[in-house]
C-alpha cells in the first residue's frame, strides 16, 4: 500500500479536505495544550489557589525524582561512552566477515561556512582508522549561497579529494518548486547524485551506510569502525538508524557560559536518550542504511527538522519495524559562537527555536499513525504519547517550576495567604529544588570530564566558571527552552510555518 502521507510537509499538502482538516487540527493542538496549560494555571492560581499549591508541591516532587532518575541514566550513558572510546573497534570488526565491503557515504551539507570550519571536519575523516578507500564523501553546496562556498569546496577538493575512494561536490539548485530551502532538500539532492555514482560502480545499497553530518561535525578516530560494527551486529541493520552522542566540543572553551550550558544540556539529553533507546529518534548528525534511505525516497524536502523527520518517516514506512540504535560514541560539533556576545545570545535563541520546531513532527507522526493500519496499536500509543508529552513538557515545565509556582501567593488573595499551606509553599518548593540541585552538581562533574584539553590561552581559573555556569540552568531552561518552544508551537498553531535558519559558525 502506497503511503502518500510520508511526503506531507504541512496540512496544505493534503488534497483530501477531511484529511487536511484532521492534519490542521493536529497542528493546532500542541500550542493549544501548552498555552492552555499556562493559562489554566494562572486562572486557578486566582480561583483555586489551594489546588494549585498542592499541585506545585506534587509536581516539584515529581521533578525531583525525575531529575535523579535522569541523572542515573546520564551516568550510565557516559560510562558506556568512555568504554566505547577505549574499545578497539577495528579489532572487533576483524572478528566479523566481509566488513571491508561496507562503504561509508558521508554527506556534508554546506551553506556559507568558511574554510576554518570545513577543513577540520575533513581532517577528522583523514585521521579516521577506517579504510579511506571505502569513503564516498559528498560536499553539498547551495546555489543560493553564491560563489564563496565554491571556492572553499575547491580548496577542500585540492587538499583532500584524492584521499578518498570518491569525492563529489554537488550544487543544490535554488528555488525548486515544492522544496524548502534548507538542509533536508540539499542533502537529498546530494544523496541522489551519489546514488547515480553508486549505481555506476554496481555497489549494493545494503553495503552502504550513509551519514548526514553538519558541516562542523568532526568524527573521533574510531567512529566509522564503531558505526560499522553496530551496523553488522544489530538485529535489523537495513531498518535502523544509528545515533552518536552530539558533543559541542570544537569551540567549547571559547563560547560564552550561556551557550556552553545550552550546548552541554543537549549533549546530556541525548546521552540519556541513548540509554532509553526506545525513545531515541535521530538528531543532527546521524547514520542509516542507504537502502532504507533510497526505498523511502530520501530525506524530506519540505521541513526544517529533517534529522528527526527522517526517523519518523522510516518508522511509518516500515510499520513500526524500525529503530534507532544508540552508538554510545561521540561526534564533536560547534557550540554557538558569533562575533559578539549579544549576537551569540540571539543565535542561541534562534537555534533553540529551530530545534523546538521539531514539533512539526507531532502532527506528522500522529496523522501517519492514524492512517497506518499495519503498525501495532501499542507502538502507536507509546510514541504518540512520548512526542506529545515531550513537546508539552518542553514548553511548560520550566515555567511551572521556576516562575508560575509562586502565583498562588500573589493571586490567591488574603484568605489563601493566611493559611499554613501558603506559608509552607515557598519553603517546600525551595527545599525540593535545592535537593534537585544534586542533578546540577552531577552535570557539572560530568561536564568537566567531557571537556577537551584546556587551550593555553586560558588559565586554570576557567574551570571554576565551567562549574559555576550550571547556576544558569533556570535561566537557560526558560528563556532558551520554554519560550522558543512556545514560539514554535504558537507558529504551528497559527499556520505561520518556519523556514530553515542556518546557525552561524565561528572559531576564535
Amino acid at each position: 500500500m502506497k503511503k502518500e502521507y510520508l511526503q506531507i510537509g504541512f496540512s496544505g499538502d493534503l488534497s483530501n479536505k477531511k484529511d487536511r482538516r484532521l492534519f490542521r487540527f493536529l497542528e493546532i493542538m500542541p500550542g493549544v495544550l501548552s498555552l492552555g496549560t499556562l493559562a489554566l494555571f494562572v486562572f486557578l492560581s486566582w480561583h483555586k489557589p489551594v489546588w494549585v499549591a498542592v499541585f506545585i508541591i506534587i509536581f516539584d516532587i515529581y521533578w525531583l525524582l525525575k531529575t535523579l532518575f535522569l541523572s542515573f541514566h546520564q551516568q550510565s550513558a557516559l560510562k558506556k561512552l568512555k568504554k566505547n572510546l577505549k574499545t578497539d573497534w577495528i579489532k572487533k570488526l576483524n572478528e566479523l566477515s566481509d566488513w571491508k565491503n561496507i562503504y561509508q557515504l558521508i554527506i556534508f551539507p554546506m551553506y556559507k561556512e568558511g574554510i576554518e570550519i570545513v577543513r577540520p571536519a575533513f581532517k577528522s575523516l583523514i585521521d579516521s582508522n577506517y579504510p579511506l578507500n571505502n569513503f564516498i564523501v559528498v560536499l553539498a553546496l547551495e546555489e543560493r549561497a553564491g560563489e564563496q562556498p565554491k571556492q572553499v569546496a575547491e580548496q577542500i577538493k585540492k587538499e583532500f579529494g584524492d584521499k578518498f575512494f570518491k569525492f563529489l561536490i554537488t550544487i543544490h539548485p535554488k528555488d525548486i518548486q515544492g522544496e524548502l530551502a534548507g538542509k533536508g532538500s540539499n542533502e537529498t539532492w546530494a544523496a541522489k547524485k551519489a546514488k547515480k555514482l553508486i549505481d555506476e560502480l554496481n555497489i549494493s545499497y545494503e553495503n552502504v551506510i550513509v551519514s548526514s553530518f553538519d558541516i562542523d561535525t568532526q568524527v573521533y578516530e574510531q567512529y566509522f569502525a564503531c558505526l560499522t560494527y553496530h551496523y553488522l551486529t544489530c538485529k535489523n541493520p537495513l531498518q535502523s538508524s544509528f545515533q552518536p552522542i552530539p558533543m559541542y566540543n570544537n569551540n567549547i572553551w571559547d563560547a560564552p557560559a550561556i551557550s556552553r550550558v545550552v550546548a552541554m544540556g543537549a549533549t546530556f539529553w541525548y546521552s540519556i536518550q541513548q540509554v532509553r533507546s526506545e525513545r531515541l529518534a535521530t538528531f543532527s548528525s546521524h547514520s542509516m542504511s542507504f537502502k532504507a534511505l533510497v526505498d523511502m525516497d530520501f530525506w524530506p524536502v519540505k521541513n526544517v527538522s529533517e534529522d528527526s523527520r527522517i526517523f519518523w518517516k522510516a518508522y511509518l514506512f516500515y510499520n513500526g519495524d524500525y529503530e534507532s540504535v544508540p552508538l554510545f560514541y561521540p561526534v564533536s560539533m560547534d557550540a554557538n559562537l558569533a562575533h559578539s556576545f549579544s549576537q551569540t545570545i540571539i543565535n542561541v535563541f534562534k537555534q533553540q527555536t529551530r530545534w523546538s520546531w521539531g514539533v512539526e513532527n507531532v502532527p506528522f507522526f500522529t496523522f501517519g499513525a492514524i492512517k497506518n493500519k499495519l503498525m501495532p496499536l501499542r507502538k502507536k500509543l507509546f510514541h504518540c504519547f512520548n512526542v506529545w508529552e515531550g513537546f508539552w513538557s518542553w514548553a511548560t515545565n520550566s515555567l511551572l517550576i521556576f516562575f508560575l509556582g509562586w502565583l498562588p501567593l500573589f493571586l490567591g488573595g488574603e484568605e489563601f495567604n493566611t493559611t499554613i499551606l501558603s506559608y509552607n509553599l515557598p519553603r517546600m518548593t525551595r527545599l525540593l529544588m535545592t535537593i534537585a540541585m544534586i542533578g546540577l552538581v552531577l552535570s557539572a562533574f560530568y561536564a568537566l570530564k567531557l571537556l577537551p584539553p584546556r587551550p593555553k590561552k586560558y588559565t586554570s581559573k576557567k574551570y571554576i566558571f565551567m562549574i559555576l555556569q550550571w547556576m544558569l540552568i533556570p535561566l537557560t531552561m526558560t528563556i532558551f527552552g520554554a519560550i522558543p518552544a512556545l514560539i514554535s508551537q504558537t507558529r504551528l498553531m497559527l499556520g505561520k510555518y518556519m523556514g530553515f535558519w542556518v546557525t552561524t559558525k565561528k572559531r576564535k
